[in-house]
């Protein structure tokens, strides 16, 4: 008997092997421990992504959706107000860089793990980082920048400071300090 088709096995292991490599590492978790995790065989892996490349790669799109999520979250807190969304943005990014478990920006994580420039998460991760960019240059813009590619990298800065020491930061101090910090260098910046 054949067996039925799994809709959601796709979205099972790929929710699966986001934990692991957000816990472990991409290169630290091989494809049998994620199998052994989802409890499904070798050939629906395969079947739904055909190498570890493609599934760290689907794995990566998802945490870019992720970082888009933040900056529509941003925008969305401060409709009008281009300069208090990305203040907003930044506070987005303490709150979740100071929750218990994070372990730094999985884009960031991942980008140490494959710096080759030939590999299939390279590409994702080159989008996202060059995108992300350019929408805090559009918001930095919109807001009246004197230079807004300027205050984009200042507050990716901030942004990525928090990332990386959120987790020894906790809630309150260094965390909402850098919150003031981007207030000050978006009023500072501004015409």
């Amino acid at each position: 008997m054949a067996r039925k088709p799994d809709p959601d096995a796709r979205d099972r292991i790929l929710d699966i092997a986001s934990r692991l490599f957000d816990q472990h590492g991409v290169r630290a978790v091989g494809l049998q421990q994620i199998i052994d995790e989802c409890g499904c065989g070798k050939n629906l892996l395969y079947r739904e992504f055909g190498s570890k490349d493609e599934l760290v790669a689907a794995y990566l799109e998802r945490c870019r959706q992720d970082w888009s999520a933040i900056l529509d979250q941003g925008a969305a807190a401060a409709p009008g107000d281009p300069a208090g969304q990305l203040v907003a943005i930044v506070a987005i990014a303490a709150e979740q860089a100071t929750t218990p478990g994070y372990r730094g920006c999985s884009l960031h994580n991942a980008h140490a793990e494959f710096p080759e420039t030939d590999h299939a998460a390279s590409e994702v991760l080159a989008v996202h980082f060059t995108g992300r960019r350019q929408r805090l240059q559009e918001i930095a813009q919109a807001a009246g920048a004197q230079d807004p590619l300027a205050l984009a990298d200042r507050i990716l800065l901030i942004l990525d400071g928090l990332s990386a020491n959120g987790a020894t930061m906790g809630r309150h101090g260094p965390a909402t300090a850098a919150v003031a910090f981007a207030e000050d260098v978006i009023k500072t910046s501004l015409r």
